[in-house]
């Protein structure tokens, strides 16, 4: 049975799409975001400490979070100004590590740092955690990776260890959801390459 070629190539074009949102999410504060990892890496590197790496579980926490603290007012008492430990806390944080798929077992080594900064100037922003409090523990060689998330006036970086309790490995189930989006592209590439033996 030969199908029509507009049939083929809407199920191309269709399992083409499905692939890339699986694996190419959206994102629209990149730029401040990566700038901040830069500059806190050229920071590390005057201090002859190693690069941090980018950690895609930490990278969702602090998206969560920074969209928690965006409902917070930016006054000289949030973000960096503030004693760590004495950020506003949030009753659902629980709820925001499963959303990551990540567990307080091995978030406890890391550490969450938020800061406020009008229109998220760069140059102001990183001064905000290389020139504050924070720097003490971007100065400390236990962290290797980060994560950044902003929303609005906030920025939030999220950092992890190599320890069991701070590596932000997602927990079991998430092996649940990793064999599903495998499958689902496995899938998607078998149907099309015996949609096209059909033909």
């Amino acid at each position: 049975m030969v199908l029509p070629k507009f049939s083929l190539c809407f199920w191309l074009l269709l399992s083409s799409l499905v692939i890339l949102l699986i694996n190419c999410p959206v994102k629209c504060d990149d730029d401040e975001e990566d700038n901040l990892y830069q500059g806190i890496n050229k920071y590390r590197a005057s201090l002859n400490l190693k690069a941090l790496t980018r950690n895609d579980n930490a990278n969702c926490l602090a998206e969560k979070l920074a969209n928690q603290f965006k409902k917070q007012p930016c006054t000289n008492t949030t973000g960096a100004n503030t004693v760590p430990g004495t950020e506003p806390q949030f009753s659902n944080y629980p709820d925001l590590l499963s959303k990551c798929d990540l567990a307080i077992s091995n978030t406890r080594d890391g550490n969450v740092m938020p800061a406020c900064v009008p229109g998220l100037v760069p140059s102001l922003v990183l001064a905000n955690f290389t020139k504050s409090l924070y720097s003490d523990s971007l100065n400390d060689t236990k962290y290797t990776g980060i994560g950044i998330g902003s929303e609005d006036n906030w920025i939030v970086v999220v950092l992890t260890t190599n320890t069991p309790s701070g590596t932000f490995a997602p927990y079991s189930s998430n092996g649940v959801n990793l064999i599903s989006k495998s499958g689902l592209i496995y899938c998607s590439v078998l149907f099309l390459v015996g949609y096209i033996l059909l033909l």
